[in-house]
């Protein structure tokens, strides 16, 4: 991988964590503002609801920022782009669909059928 294609990913995963984190204050925002104590047991319900849901949401947004950080840390070392399992490099195509992705396709189809058959026995 060239320095140039390097530099695309790296504003590609910086656009991407700042969006995330956007959101996430954006979120924050509306939670604090929303606490507003529902005399209706179902609008209560309902309202916690859909609290959950956003806050587990949140969650998966802070793993993918740990993911996005590694990949940017990747791209530093001169690790990026290159398949943890195989050493071989990672198609350009395959980065810029999932530019967080660690394995190749084939290495992980290969880990997926793993889990497969670890999860069916």
């Amino acid at each position: 991988m060239n320095e140039r294609q390097r530099e695309y990913f790296r504003a590609k995963l910086l656009a991407w964590k700042e969006e995330i984190l956007r959101e996430s204050k954006l979120t924050l925002q509306a939670l604090q503002e929303e606490n507003v104590n529902h005399p209706d047991l179902a609008d209560r319900a309902s309202s916690e609801t859909d609290r959950a849901i956003e806050l587990r949401a949140r969650d998966r947004q802070r793993k993918l920022i740990s993911k996005i950080d590694a990949a940017l840390q990747r791209i530093e070392d001169n690790s990026y782009g290159y398949c943890e399992e195989t050493g071989e490099p990672i198609s350009l195509k395959r980065l810029e669909a999932r530019p967080i992705a660690t394995l190749s396709v084939e290495a992980q189809e290969r880990h997926e059928k793993r889990e497969k058959v670890y999860r069916d026995e």
